[in-house]
């Protein structure tokens, strides 16, 4: 079969794809059509967390499957209480809400905070301030949550109640607290498809300091930076805060969908019997992988994140091409010379998969992938940077 052919005719052209038909791998090498390998450095975008074909999340999904495949949420099903029970107790937040991708782990996370402050302080106070550059997903609410008007184009009229400020600039935040009947700030500590940008450390508590004080809730969006991509176990806890809702997904599932919003003390039983609800959210295969990902998420495992991370920035560093690198952990994003998606282009027939953010070559490997084969694609990486920036 002709696979492009095919996905022109018959999938919705939502998707600008690399001419690569995956089919197959191992760790973090993959394998297309034609019998070609690359050096898998993508992840599935941050999904992979152990890489392709992982024996032990397979042995956990498919012990499950020979179990039950899926229940409803109408009755107890133990992988999403196991799961639940590991969140709450890694993190010290109180419950959580399950569903099947970032964008609805931030949709329910939306409607716990405006839920909180209605119930607490009257239908009016629903507004929610998010960053400029973030991204929070593509429904209609969660791309009015999201600070980038080019996401915005032709969908709107959007979701009302969202205002986006600087990054940094907490004079604003403050400002529109006062002036506007705030519920919630909601912010990603690594602005992912932003470019890959940490949030300075004194902006992001006092931002958590102003909300504790206000009554105003923090939520944190950890579905890419969250489940070890940043070295700790959710990026928030290298800021040294605890945010009212934490989301998550991608990694979590290790390649199944699976979306996660933990509710901390204030928000925990927020919702009740018929307020929020998902048909899939918590499914017993997909949280049986999960569980068995964030198991081994310990601290050996994050350690070795945090020391490749600074082997990539290290050996990038003064790489003729390379500008800089910036991001947290195995999230990283590089700064080039040359025009990011020709680079990413010629290291795709080259045999490495990088992705892009924004005017940035983003790195999301499976966080054990091995360090020969890292470097082996690190140096591909170097030299097409150094070649187009000649040729530019």
């Amino acid at each position: 079969m002709d696979i492009i052919k095919l996905d022109s005719q018959y999938l919705a052209s939502t998707y600008k794809r690399f001419p690569v038909n995956i089919v197959k791998g191992e760790g973090s090498v993959v394998c297309d059509d034609t019998g070609k390998e690359y050096i898998d450095l993508g992840g599935g975008i941050a999904v992979n967390t152990f890489g392709i074909a992982d024996r032990e999340w397979i042995n956990a999904v498919t012990g499950q499957l020979g179990k039950v495949q899926h229940t409803s949420n109408l009755y107890y099903s133990s992988p999403n209480v196991i799961l639940a029970k590991m969140l709450c107790e890694l993190t010290g937040l109180k419950k959580v809400f399950f569903s099947n991708s970032g964008a609805e782990a931030n949709e329910c996370a939306i409607k716990a905070a405006r839920k909180y402050a209605a119930d607490k302080y009257g239908d009016e106070r629903f507004n929610i301030i998010t960053l400029k550059n973030s991204f929070h997903g593509r429904t209609i609410t969660t791309l009015a949550a999201t600070g980038q008007e080019v996401f915005h184009k032709d969908f709107k009229p959007l979701t009302r109640g969202f205002f986006h400020v600087d990054a940094g600039d907490f004079d604003s935040v403050k400002a529109l607290c006062k002036e506007n009947n705030v519920a919630a700030v909601m912010i990603e500590v690594v602005q992912g498809e932003g470019g890959v940008i940490p949030l300075d450390f004194e902006f992001v508590k006092q931002l958590y300091e102003f909300a504790q004080n206000n009554d105003i809730l923090l939520i944190c969006d950890e579905v890419q930076c969250g489940n070890g991509r940043t070295g700790k176990l959710f990026g928030y806890m290298n800021y040294d805060i605890l945010p009212d809702i934490v989301t998550t997904a991608k990694g979590l599932g290790g390649g199944l969908p699976l979306g996660a919003t933990l509710l901390g003390e204030k928000v925990k039983d927020t919702f009740t019997p018929g307020s929020h609800g998902s048909t899939f959210g918590g499914n017993p295969v997909c949280c049986a992988g999960a569980v068995n990902i964030l198991s081994r998420l310990d601290e050996n495992l994050l350690e070795s994140v945090k020391t490749k991370s600074a082997f990539i920035k290290n050996y990038l560093k003064d790489a003729k091409g390379i500008k800089g690198v910036t991001g947290m952990g195995l999230m990283l994003g590089i700064e080039t010379t040359g025009n990011p998606s020709e680079i990413i282009g010629e290291c795709i027939s080259r045999g490495v998969l990088p992705l892009s953010a924004k005017n940035k070559i983003r790195l999301l490997p499976a966080l054990n992938i091995p360090d020969t084969l890292l470097k082996q694609g690190l140096d591909i990486i170097k030299t097409v940077c150094e070649v187009m920036s000649n040729e530019s």
